[in-house]
């Protein structure tokens, strides 16, 4: 067997210097669509504000800046360790990343739709993915469970003010409206009201910067 030119650990440092970090990853079967020969897949992506760190450094005055300046960065690596560099962004056809996400680590669909992790809470997201047509030795599964399973007052679906995220769902419209009014200001500054009462990942809560600029960037997508 072809020996791996890289290691899972060397990649921590390969991405450092973007502020990101991998974020598990899986030796894909054919039920989970991962296009191409591949042997192993690694997700990439960021927790807390390191890459908005990195990423406010670099004139990227784009539309759809932060997904060109992810490009830029996992196109670096991937061409340094001989992988192909997957998104989740460019469809439609869009990749199943969620559903990669779910294999690769333990994390899980939270009452507001959006995945939540044991440490990381609801301060991460999914950035990219490296493609390798070797069999890289993966670190062991973490299989911690659900936090929302044992978080009795659910505090973030009491504090939206205009209700709309429910066990039913999540109301987008509604959720929008309130952002276009002045009402809604607090979200769009700060961040979502609900995702910032969740009190798993604490630590690793956006700034008031990077918050805003994806509320704004949601806000911008339903106008």
């Amino acid at each position: 067997m072809t020996e791996p030119i890289v290691t899972y650990e060397a990649l921590t440092d390969f991405f450092a210097g973007y502020g990101l970090i991998p974020r598990g990853g899986f030796h894909p079967e054919a039920e989970d669509e991962v296009p191409g020969n591949v042997a192993t897949l690694i997700l990439v992506g960021n927790a807390g504000p390191d890459m908005w760190d990195e990423f406010t450094q670099m004139p990227f005055d784009l539309p759809n800046a932060l997904d060109h300046w992810s490009k830029c960065a996992i196109d670096a690596v991937a061409s340094n360790v001989g992988a192909e560099a997957l998104y989740p962004f460019g469809g439609p056809p869009f990749l199943p990343f969620q559903r990669w996400a779910q294999k690769a680590e333990p994390v899980h669909t939270s009452p507001l739709g959006i995945l939540i992790h044991p440490e990381y809470g609801l301060w991460h997201a999914y950035r990219g993915a490296l493609a390798f047509t070797e069999s890289i030795e993966l670190p062991p599964r973490d299989e911690r469970p659900k936090p929302c399973e044992t978080c009795v007052d659910k505090p973030c679906l009491s504090t939206c003010p205009v209700g709309a995220f429910s066990e039913d769902g999540y109301d987008v419209p509604v959720c929008a409206g309130h952002l276009k009014m002045d009402a809604g200001s607090d979200c769009v500054s700060f961040g979502c009201r609900a995702r910032r009462h969740c009190p798993v990942g604490r630590d690793y809560t956006y700034a008031p910067q990077q918050a805003g600029f994806h509320m704004r960037a949601f806000l911008k997508a339903q106008s």
